[in-house]
């Protein structure tokens, strides 16, 4: 190949980047002609945008899982505080079910539901 040849090409190649890049990024109100610089300035921001974004999402993910754990341990530890009473309540009066004594049982909920 001649040198002339593979400038072209590499031009080619540039311009067919240019145009995926103009169709991936926010362009804004100005639709009009824009110079390469302006694209690639554009897909800069739009990256910083992405960016602090996805940080933003990566910390409420922390910050839910965290509560989860929480939440998870007060469950855990209200499950065990009611077998104890359950256990008290029974030796007391066990002619009562937990209805008459104006209690609501604890569901025993899957512990699938807290993993996700």
């Amino acid at each position: 190949r001649s040198v002339c040849g593979v400038i072209s090409c590499r031009r080619a190649h540039l311009r067919l980047c240019l145009e995926r890049l103009k169709g991936i990024v926010p362009l804004g109100p100005e639709a009009g002609r824009h110079t390469t610089l302006s694209l690639l300035t554009r897909a800069k921001l739009h990256i910083k945008k992405l960016e602090d974004s996805n940080r933003k999402a990566v910390h409420q993910i922390e910050q839910l899982q965290r509560e989860q754990r929480h939440l998870k341990r007060q469950l855990e530890k209200m499950g065990i505080e009611r077998i104890r009473m359950d256990s008290i309540g029974s030796t007391v009066s066990s002619e009562h079910s937990d209805s008459d004594r104006g209690e609501i049982p604890m569901l025993r909920m899957e512990q699938d539901w807290l993993v996700r």
